[in-house]
This record gives C-alpha cells, structure tokens and sequence, in this order.
C-alpha cells in the first residue's frame, strides 16, 4: 500500500516512521532543498549589520535560503523552515506539551506524548551550562514571583558547545531535528525526494488518489493509496484551496517578540537559547539572542553581539489569519495582540532591570513561525482525526489541526498529533 507524506517537519517524519512501520510505501515530498547548517557564515555576516545586504527581513533568504520569509501585514513577518526537516532544522529543540484549545475539542494527546517522551532524549540544559546573567534573571523571575522553569530540549546536550546559532543549524549534532525519525526507513519503506512542491491534490470519486508535483521545470503527478500533508498551517491551507477544497480563515502564528536590552560583556550567544521559560496566561519569557533581529532589524544595529541581552515574548495570538491559493498570508495583529504584547513588554523589562540590563530597550522583529489552525479540528471530528470536509484518503497530520494558538514551543505538539492521526490511517486501511 502506498501513501505520499508532503513535508518532513515534525508532523510529516512522525507520519512517514509510523506508516513505514506498518508496511506502508511511503514517498516524502519536502519542496526544500536538503538541509546544511548555516553557521559557517556567521563570521562575515556580523560585519555587514546595517548595510544594504541585511538591511532588513526580506535580505534573510539571501543568506539563509531555507527559511521562507513573507509579509503577513504592515505588522508581521511569517518565518518557515523550508527544507528537509521543515522548522524542526531551524528551531531551537524545545519540546514542551502545548494543548491549548484540546479540552475544549475533547482531544486528549497524553498517550501520544508519552510514547514521544519515552523514545526521545529530553532534559533541560544544566544551570551549570547557563551564563551568569541567565542565571541572575531566573532568580529574579524567581523573586518576582514569575515561577521560572527550565525549557526541556531534545538533543545531546553533551555534544552543545553552547553556540547559541541553533536557528541556523546544530553542527555539533546536539540538536534533535526530525529527520532523525525516518532515517533508518530510507529505502526500507520510506523515499525521500527534495526540491519537489506540491502544487495540489488530485481527486477522484470523492477520494484523493494522488498528488500533482512540481520538480524544476517539470511536473508529474504522484499516484498513491493514502495522501497525508504535512506542509504546515500555511503550506497545508496553500495546498488544499489550490485543489479547490476549503481551508479555515483561522490561521495562528505564535507571534514573537524579543526585547532588547544592553549589558557589558553579557555574551548571551555563549549559551543555548531559551533555557528557562516563564508560563503567563497568553505568553511566555524567556532569555533569548534573536540573531535574526541582530543582523536585519535596524535598531538593533548600534550594539554588539557580547553586549546585546533579550528577552522573548512568545503570544498566543488571534486565529484569524487568512492562507491563499497562491501562498500569500493576511494576518493582522488585534488589538488584543497588541494589549498582550505590551504586559508582556513590561514584564520582560522588569526581570532585566531587575538584574541590571539597561536600555534603550528596543524591541526586535514581530514575526511568527508556529504555523497552525487552517484545518481545525472540532469535536465531531476527534474520533476520526479526520475533519469532515476533506475527501477519503486525504488526512492532514501537522498544526494545521490544532484549533488554537499556543504561545508555546509547538514541536512536540506537531508529532504527537501527526502520531494519532497515522494510527487512525493504519487503522482504517486495516479494516478496508
């Protein structure tokens, strides 16, 4: 039995291990290229800040050719991992339960985090590890009564030189990413061909048979039993109205912001990002060098890298993103994504000065990259974990599903997901 699996993030290599377990042929389609770390040119971009090469976000590409950037609004820019291993390859390895909105569907994913546990390597970063400012801010979160925790990752932290470049690839290995899920299966079961997009799902009878493909300048359609898309809250909705079937107008996007403050010799890169979290109702903090805002966000260009010291604001924002045929993005932020951030702001303030980083405070690019909420599930659809309106054979097995914003590392959440709806698939095909 043969099944397509587009994209191989965490969601489309949970997908493609499961079913090539069970016997399935399975064709990974990825539309990035393969992934090869970044940081070998983190030397001679450093010194080309402010100039006309990264003087802003649309020069990102540029440089790091396997993250996709577009404008979501005025306000927003849109960050994806395009390449083999999806944003697993650029993240920063946190792996916490993000379940927002899962009561209120009646989906409990505890099973399928679990088993996810249980076969991963996750722990947090020792303190011993952490810089002494990052040490100082946690105590002071600790005293203001902030209830800091330390960030579980995935990964080999032996192996962690403490670069802290993770966004643009782990050239130690001590960064988990996903396409550690199906290694072992590459030709036992599982094929895995790059630089091939997907460009819509083939119908027939009701029923999705396969899937057009572009390769370059040529396409083919790819013919297969089951179709499973994993390309992301917007490259699922892209794929989906491309094949005249409905999306949900109820993209999320975890916005980001990181505060940015100075301290003399604070040398944040030394040290992996995000050690510590605090959990707020909408939000969390956490210490954070957004290299990103560093090298392509003009105010954040008149301080160093060793004195340069952040703090992330990581929002569950308004699902109210709209995902064209064509890929374009309309998000704007609300005015509660606005009334939010601010508290936010404050709070981040306050642990820093709280430790003694002085301003001026600036604030870094406002940008998201957990993608999810075009194809939420509801109720009704929890049993089958396959939403009602999409044809026979054609599941979705990423964030596309979960119907609220988390404001949390998604990783975890994206497999666990893809994990039950893959049971669901071997089920079904079991019975026919």
């Amino acid at each position: 039995m043969k099944a397509i699996v587009v994209g191989s993030g965490a969601g489309g290599a949970t997908a493609a291990r499961e079913l090539a377990k069970s016997g399935f042929e399975v064709t990974v389609l990825e539309a990035g290229k393969p992934f090869s770390p970044l940081t070998h040119k983190v030397s001679w971009l450093s010194s080309l800040r402010g100039t006309w090469l990264l003087k802003d976000e649309n020069s990102i590409h540029r440089v790091f050719p396997h993250y996709d950037v577009s404008r979501a609004s005025n306000e927003l820019t849109i960050f994806r991992g395009v390449t083999e291993g999806g944003c697993t390859s650029i993240s920063c390895g946190n792996m916490v339960r993000a379940e927002n909105g899962l009561k209120e569907i009646n989906l409990d994913l505890t099973p399928e985090f679990e088993e996810i546990e249980q076969t991963l390597s996750i722990k947090p970063v020792p303190k011993e590890k952490w810089r002494p400012l990052t040490q100082q801010m946690f105590a002071e979160g600790e005293r203001l009564g902030y209830s800091p925790k330390p960030t579980p990752k995935v990964g080999n932290v032996d192996k962690c030189v403490g670069c802290g470049y993770c966004e643009v690839g782990c050239v130690t290995g001590a960064k988990w990413d996903s396409r550690q899920l199906y290694k072992q299966y590459i030709g036992k079961g599982v094929s895995l061909s790059t630089n091939c997009r997907v460009q819509k799902v083939l119908v027939e009878s009701k029923r999705a048979r396969g899937v057009l493909v572009s390769h370059g300048a040529s396409t083919e359609e790819v013919n297969a039993d089951v179709v499973v898309l994993s390309a992301g809250g917007i490259g699922t909705a892209q794929i989906l109205r491309a094949s005249d079937l409905p999306a949900k107008n109820n993209l999320w996007v975890d916005i980001v912001l990181t505060v940015g403050g100075i301290m003399k010799d604070a040398k944040m890169l030394n040290e992996p990002p995000m050690t510590w979290f605090i959990k707020q109702e909408d939000y969390i903090l956490s210490p954070y060098f957004d290299i990103l805002s560093y090298w392509f966000h003009k105010p954040w260009k008149d301080v160093s890298a060793e004195d340069r010291v952040g703090m992330m604001i990581k929002l569950a924002d308004s699902e109210q993103g709209k995902v064209n045929a064509d890929g374009t993005v309309t998000k704007p932020l609300e005015p509660i994504d606005h009334e939010r951030l601010e508290k936010a702001k404050v709070e981040a303030r306050e642990i820093m000065e709280a430790t003694g980083v002085k301003g001026l405070f600036v604030d870094g690019m406002v940008h998201g990259g957990h993608l999810g909420g075009t194809v939420p599930l509801t109720s009704g659809d929890v049993e089958s974990m396959h939403p009602s309106w999409l044809p026979r054979d054609l599941w979705v097995a990423d964030l596309s599903l979960m119907p609220r914003s988390q404001g949390l590392p998604t990783m975890l959440t994206a497999a666990a997901l893809s994990l039950r709806v893959s049971k669901k698939i071997i089920q079904e095909k079991g019975k026919r």
